[in-house]
């Protein structure tokens, strides 16, 4: 018998010779801090500010321009599937010298204070993050050419409210039309709202930026990237065309990219989009980002979704002793029917 066990082990797979997982975890606290401005098929671009080499963990967004070093690095295998994103803090440990064909690793990612999500449609459950630690959504819009389309806008709002981040909605080309009827639409929500026409004066843009990162997101033509042009001179950013047979721009921006204020903050342009898609919003969520509405909403019943449809809404019996205004609930409950409502994007 043991004759035979022995003939049977001559064909066992061979055993592996591993060593035991040890109990030390690699130590990153001399990790330097970094923001990650783009990435690139696997390579992430990343600004160091040297007063983080030495592992103080100060916050990369305080760096100067003059101060800020650029970084090639990519992502350390024990992150394992965790994704990186632009806007990210990250650790990086490595070749953090910036030289040509130095390559840093992404050791960490620090906690996120704010995340924009969205899916690719409706149906979807999947979201994809576009980018994170933005304080402010940056809505896009031109009042022509390509007209707007007031159902992306709202979509885009209830994004932001969402995801904790304030909405600030750019509407630009106002030599070629008039913003009188989208800033009535957006007042009642309390959206602060700019206007740009092509060649004009962008200090109030920049008033509106300035010392906060924001992210811009909007259809392809409407502007962004020649906004971004004129915010940052040395951006070079494509500017795309607007097709006069179908009414839409052209993708010319392929990845998002961070880039620097010279007037202190950080705007981050992304590609243009067709569609918004908000499955993985909640109406809880995105009453939240209006305190009045939900003092007034917490005597409905349980299960309301704060339609005009719902029959017992405490929203409609706020409106109707004057406790809040008609305008504010409508314009809350026309954002919310973006949330299931198609537009021809």
């Amino acid at each position: 018998m043991a004759r035979e066990r022995d003939e049977h082990d001559r064909f066992e797979r061979p055993r592996r010779h591993t060593k035991p997982r040890t109990k030390v975890r690699p130590n990153y606290d001399a990790a330097a801090t970094a923001r990650v401005v783009t990435i690139d098929r696997g390579r992430y671009t990343v600004t160091l500010d040297p007063s983080t080499g030495s592992g103080s963990g100060s916050d990369p967004s305080t760096g100067s321009g003059s101060e800020s070093r650029v970084i090639t690095a990519m992502k350390s295998r024990n992150l394992g599937r965790k994704g990186v994103v632009v806007g990210d803090h990250v650790r990086v440990v490595g070749d953090v010298s910036g030289d040509e064909g130095s390559l840093a690793r992404i050791v960490e990612v620090t906690p996120r204070r704010t995340v924009l999500r969205r899916t690719a449609d409706d149906d979807d459950p999947v979201e994809r993050i576009i980018v994170a630690n933005a304080d402010q959504l940056v809505i896009v819009a031109a009042l022509a050419d390509p007209p707007p389309r007031a159902g992306l806008i709202d979509r885009c709002l209830v994004a932001a409210f969402d995801a904790g981040m304030q909405p600030l909605v750019c509407l630009t080309k106002s030599d070629l039309g008039s913003a009188d009827e989208l800033v009535a639409m957006l007042e009642p929500l309390g959206v602060k709202v700019v206007v740009t026409r092509q060649g004009g004066d962008l200090e109030v843009v920049r008033d509106a930026l300035r010392d906060r990162t924001s992210v811009l997101v909007g259809h392809s033509g409407v502007g962004k990237s020649t906004l971004v042009n004129a915010l940052v001179p040395d951006a070079n950013r494509s500017v795309s065309y607007v097709n006069a047979v179908t009414g839409r721009g052209r993708h010319t921006s392929t990845s998002a990219i961070s880039l620097e204020l010279p007037f202190g903050g950080w705007i981050i342009d992304t590609p243009g989009i067709r569609s918004f898609g908000l499955a993985h919003v909640e109406v809880d969520d995105l009453i939240k980002a209006f305190p009045d509405l939900q003092d007034a909403a917490r005597d409905c019943p349980r299960g309301c979704l704060h339609t005009a449809a719902e029959p017992e809404c405490a929203l409609d019996a706020a409106v109707a002793d004057g406790s809040l205004a008609r305008e504010r609930v409508e314009s809350f409950r026309r954002i919310l029917d973006s949330m299931n409502q198609r537009d021809d994007y």
